[in-house]
């Protein structure tokens, strides 16, 4: 069956024992962010298109307080993470911060690096529910809640909401060197409960998108096959979409269309970068045709431009995976699923599928007996953004 997670509630408290065992006594300042779903819109966010995703219950929770020193001291309690589990380094007051090692400290750096007022030293301990390397953005949720637990600690609030956002998408690109887009940053700042988000990643608008019908489900099922983002593919997918949008004549893909493949094939572009190109223009029009039928709850619609988004990822964008084929193949023949497809930058991760609630349990049952692998599953709903906690004295 379906696999259970931590409560926000659960994920704190265990973020507030590590801390009272790691440093003692209490923190004084808490904050959590939200993992996420993207529901379709994939690899658009870089090239200034549409996406649409939800966020989940799964989140990342920091505690901390100050320690009257120079130094932050950080603790994860994610075994999954790289090691070692525990980072030393001055505030930015001190010294500027520097990427390094254990990798999962860089983020927490990064975001430090990218805060508008003076930190000085703290201890802090993260905690988090959200699978790392399953597509779910657990780099963001921690960019994310590192950021309002240091709002929280030291009274600077932000203004502008999206301010923050941006803050922390440049802590991914300087300090663990992803060129990500906008899109996991914005879901984990910005997302209500009850709603998925349409964001325009050119104007950096946003519109909720109400996802609330108790008789559909959104599951999302875990390959259980990492990835590494870091590595080579996701840049160069990033340099064949500027290659594409350079020989148009155009300042990104956002302003291309599906007929421009035509103009690509008269000036002899590579085959690569016109099989890019033909993804991002189907799938900006399949994210706003997908908001849509959201809102006219038309399910079936929305399921049938997963299903598009997903071959498409497969065929023209070359970032799914046998797992992640196999599992989206097995969804759809189960009777009462409307949709499914690879979410995340692929080369493993998660698939998201919509389905009648009806048919939950078929869905995992006969996923769990057909995949070649060992899958893990989730029933999700659409939840809250980042949020500072209260901390219980």
């Amino acid at each position: 069956m379906a696999c259970t997670f931590s409560s926000v509630d659960q994920v704190y408290k265990e973020a507030v024992d590590a801390f009272s065992k790691e440093f003692g006594g209490t923190p004084e300042a808490a904050a959590c962010a939200p993992g996420r779903v993207n529901l379709i819109g994939e690899h658009t966010d870089y090239n200034e298109g549409f996406v649409l995703p939800m966020a989940l219950p799964m989140v990342t929770v920091v505690v901390g307080k100050k320690n009257g020193s120079d130094i932050c001291r950080v603790v994860t309690t994610c075994e999954a993470a790289d090691a070692p589990l525990k980072a030393e380094f001055f505030s930015p007051s001190k010294d500027p911060p520097k990427p390094g090692t254990p990798k999962w400290a860089n983020y927490v750096k990064g975001v430090l690096a990218n805060f508008k007022t003076k930190v000085t030293g703290f201890d802090a301990v993260v905690a988090s529910s959200v699978p790392i390397g399953g597509g779910l953005s657990s780099s963001a949720a921690l960019e994310v809640a590192f950021y309002v637990f240091l709002e929280a600690l030291t009274g600077h609030k932000t203004r502008k909401e999206t301010d923050k956002a941006l803050a922390c998408q440049k802590a991914e690109h300087d300090f663990a060197g992803m060129p990500c887009g906008i899109m996991d940053q914005f879901i984990a700042v910005l997302a209500k409960q009850g709603n998925a988000l349409l964001i325009d990643c050119r104007s950096l608008d946003y519109t909720l998108i109400p996802l609330n019908d108790p008789d559909i489900v959104i599951l999302i099922t875990n390959s259980n096959i990492k990835h590494e983002l870091t590595g080579s593919e996701y840049p160069s997918r990033r340099r064949q979409c500027e290659i594409g949008a350079t020989a148009l004549g155009k300042k990104s893909l956002r302003e291309a269309t599906v007929q421009d493949v035509d103009v690509l094939r008269a000036k002899n572009a590579e085959e690569v970068v016109k099989k890019r190109v033909r993804h991002v223009t189907g799938e900006i029009e399949r994210t706003k045709q997908g908001a849509d039928a959201l809102k006219n709850g038309d399910y079936e619609a929305f399921g049938k431009l997963m299903v598009e988004s997903h071959n498409s990822l497969k065929v023209e964008y070359e970032v799914s995976c046998q797992e992640l084929d196999q599992l989206v193949e097995l969804a759809l023949a189960v009777p009462g699923v409307l949709g499914s497809r690879m979410t995340g930058a692929g080369f493993g991760g998660c698939t998201v599928t919509l389905l009648n609630k009806d048919s939950v349990g078929k869905a995992i049952e006969d996923i769990s007996n057909s995949y070649k692998g060992t899958a893990s599953f989730y029933i999700v709903t659409a939840s809250d953004g980042a949020r500072e906690i209260t901390v219980k004295k």
